[in-house]
């Protein structure tokens, strides 16, 4: 077991942002709020056989990464914020952390060795999350409502006045929405809310586990005229929400490099950041360099993130997923867009795909793969198996290119390899994307090219 007096060196950073060390014994130690090249002592509070998990008590050598964290509810002791746990960590240090991470998963997982890395995508670190789930909690005992992310490690929400993540104008409206819902009569049945920002428009979805009384609607009504917000209701599950006033400007973003406009409802699926989503979009599709003559697949294709602006480079883009529901949302993106007489959707179950199933959207010369944390095993399996027995789909041919995007560097590793080690594909290039600065969150895009 590590002494309260011994030295550790930390020698990396973990993905939950805790230093790396081995004891005099060779066990590992993972201990909260170190960063690497620093000399620490240390708390024990859990034990394994093989490793040990602490907390830093004192320091005799300090990183030069090291940063004053710029959010007020930051630190290690109870009570604190969980939800952005690198702040201590300079914020260009982070992404080279990830850069190493998304590395080491594609070698030690894959088998695979990008030919060329990529500078990383990065955008601001601070006011960039236009999504966000704050938990609301009305505590009688202190008289007064929380609204916030939860505590390190804990269930309970923390008391935070500001969140240096959000745009200020949100961050701006903790206090005041604290005040509302404790003067709303179904305070104790409100425990959620939710913030979707377009370009022009701050939604927030209230969870209202009953009907909301006259009186609470008239408090809503009061506030969004007040701060300028747009309020939905969702009584139960995501279909259920719906605003709480018919009419107002729709919410949407805009892709302005491709002409695109994406309207969405405040419970779709959109990027967390759009400034990164937007560089993203850009890079993905100069690396697959798509043609005027071309035809394209976009995989796992949401409700058109990459589909429309691949669809004004391309002759024909088909974009999969897998709820017809969300297929019929892509359709009214692309008539929205214009773009529909480019474009074709169907929905598929991406996570049974077979040689079948896959030869039976036809021929592409190219994909763009957007998985969820799952990844795309079968997709990629399926492509493998038809690569290693060509009889599998007689004059198929598979895609020249393929662009990879990822959220999850694990799945990635483990796509990658197949894609490589039995599809017959060369990993070009790959970057980090820093889409969730200050969090362990690892997102990246990578390209595999026809050997």
């Amino acid at each position: 077991m590590t002494q309260v007096t011994e030295w550790l060196k930390v020698e990396s950073l973990d993905l939950e942002a805790q230093g790396v060390a081995h004891n005099t014994e060779g066990k590992v130690v993972f201990i909260e709020g170190a960063l690497p090249g620093e000399e620490v002592q240390v708390q024990v509070g859990r034990k394994k056989s093989s490793w040990e998990q602490a907390t830093l008590t004192a320091m005799r050598r300090e990183s030069s990464q090291r940063v004053r964290p710029g959010c007020p509810h930051f630190g290690l002791h109870a009570g604190s914020c969980g939800g952005c746990k690198m702040q201590h960590l300079h914020a260009s240090a982070q992404v080279a952390v990830k850069q190493r991470v998304m590395e080491d998963n594609l070698w030690h997982l894959g088998k695979v060795k990008p030919e060329m890395l990529l500078r990383p995508i990065e955008g601001p670190t601070w006011g960039y999350r236009y999504r966000a789930r704050f938990s609301v909690r009305y505590v009688p005992k202190k008289g007064q409502v929380l609204i916030g992310f939860h505590e390190r490690k804990s269930r309970y929400v923390a008391d935070m006045q500001v969140c240096k993540v959000v745009p200020e104008k949100v961050s701006n409206l903790l206090m005041p929405l604290r005040d509302l819902i404790a003067g709303m009569a179904e305070r104790d049945r409100l425990p959620q809310i939710e913030l979707a920002m377009g370009d022009s428009v701050i939604a927030l979805v209230l969870r209202n586990l009953a009907p909301l009384p006259d009186s609470d609607k008239a408090m809503l009504r009061e506030f969004s005229a007040l701060h300028g917000v747009q309020w939905w209701l969702q009584p139960k599950g995501p279909d259920t929400v719906h605003l709480l006033d018919e009419g107002g400007e729709q919410l949407s973003y805009s892709l302005p490099e491709f002409g695109v406009v994406m309207p969405f409802k405040p419970t779709d699926f959109t990027q967390v950041n759009p400034h990164i989503n937007t560089s993203l979009v850009g890079r993905a599709l100069r690396l697959l360099d798509v043609k005027p003559d071309e035809r394209v697949i976009d995989w796992f294709c949401g409700l058109g993130n990459f589909t429309l602006p691949l669809a004004t480079r391309a002759r024909e883009v088909l974009g999969i997923e897998g709820s017809e529901a969300l297929v019929q949302r892509s359709r009214e993106n692309a008539r929205f867009n214009g773009l529909a007489d480019k474009t074709a959707f169907v929905a598929r179950n991406l996570f049974e795909m077979t040689p079948a199933v896959l030869v039976a959207d036809g021929q592409s010369d190219k994909w763009l793969v957007d998985p969820p944390r799952d990844g795309a095993h079968a997709l990629s399996q399926a492509l493998a198996d038809i690569v290693q027995d060509p009889s599998l789909a007689p004059g198929w041919q598979p895609p020249k290119r393929i662009v990879y995007v990822s959220c999850n560097p694990a799945t990635l590793a483990r796509d990658a390899g197949i894609l490589v080690n039995q599809g017959g594909y060369r990993c070009t290039a790959a970057s980090a994307v820093n889409m969730f600065p200050h969090t362990s969150h690892v997102e990246s895009i990578a390209v595999f090219e026809r050997a």
